[in-house]
């Protein structure tokens, strides 16, 4: 793999990974889709490709802290019904990697996440947030919900990018705060680790990703523990829109770079 080894980075290309982690945690346990930031820091340091095999490795370990966390607050039926779209996702997203440059997969992310985060905002201002997200359930919602499903499996197999994804479709099907995080938590860390033979298998984790992921693992775990701080102080409308802008941060980052 192109990659930059962990004797390669500078003083303060290492200082930006690991702020970079640090902030994975912070959006695993308070504000989801914010990690988009990450993902630049990390394709801005490393090589673009394999910025995406390093990074993984650091997500599931945010995972796994937002798990033990938010645990009890998951709404299983939704998991459910969004898994085998984003299977058919990530398949969709391996083949794209084979033959797509990271000029075609920045612009095509970029492009969903504000398109997403449009549709978003106009469909919050038509209805107030549900205290259930008994939504899913209908037609309409499980449209919806493998529609979605796709595109988060997809991008987060191109570019570790589907935490805004997911973040648009909980927000549009009415999620309160710790529904919101319980729920986005298991499922990306059944979804990333359902990613590492894909990643493998394309050559994107290899011995010396995985020695820079040995180094940069240890600042997710104070992220997590300053957003399990926060987020008790964020309300749910201020938590919504934090959501929304850092999902836009994103997609704006993708399309720039």
């Amino acid at each position: 793999m192109d990659t930059t080894t962990l004797w390669d980075l500078t003083g303060w290309q290492f200082a930006a990974l690991a702020l970079a982690a640090l902030l994975v945690g912070f959006s695993k346990t308070a504000v989801s889709g914010a990690n988009t930031v990450s993902l630049a820091v990390f394709a801005a340091v490393l090589p673009a490709r394999a910025s995406t095999g390093v990074l993984l490795p650091i997500l599931i370990a945010g995972d796994v802290l937002a798990v033990l966390t938010y645990r009890r607050h998951a709404h299983w039926p939704t998991l459910w019904r969004l898994f085998p779209a984003v299977a058919a996702g990530v398949v969709v997203g391996t083949v794209f990697l084979m033959w797509a440059d990271d000029g075609i997969v920045r612009t095509s992310i970029g492009a969903i996440l504000l398109l997403m985060s449009g549709v978003t905002v106009w469909r919050r201002r038509r209805a107030d947030a549900e205290e259930e997200p008994d939504a899913v359930t209908t037609k309409a919602g499980r449209v919806k919900a493998r529609a979605y499903g796709v595109l988060g499996g997809f991008t987060t197999m191109v570019a570790n990018a589907g935490g805004p994804v997911m973040s648009m479709y909980l927000l549009s099907a009415g999620f309160r705060k710790l529904g919101f995080l319980g729920t986005s938590a298991f499922f990306f860390l059944i979804v990333n680790t359902s990613k590492l033979p894909f990643s493998a298998g394309l050559g994107l984790i290899d011995a010396d990703s995985l020695l820079l992921d040995a180094a940069l693992v240890l600042f997710v775990v104070p992220g997590a523990l300053l957003g399990k701080w926060a987020v008790t102080r964020i309300n749910q409308r201020l938590f919504e829109r934090l959501v929304i802008a850092a999902t836009v941060l994103g997609g704006l980052q993708l399309l720039l770079r």
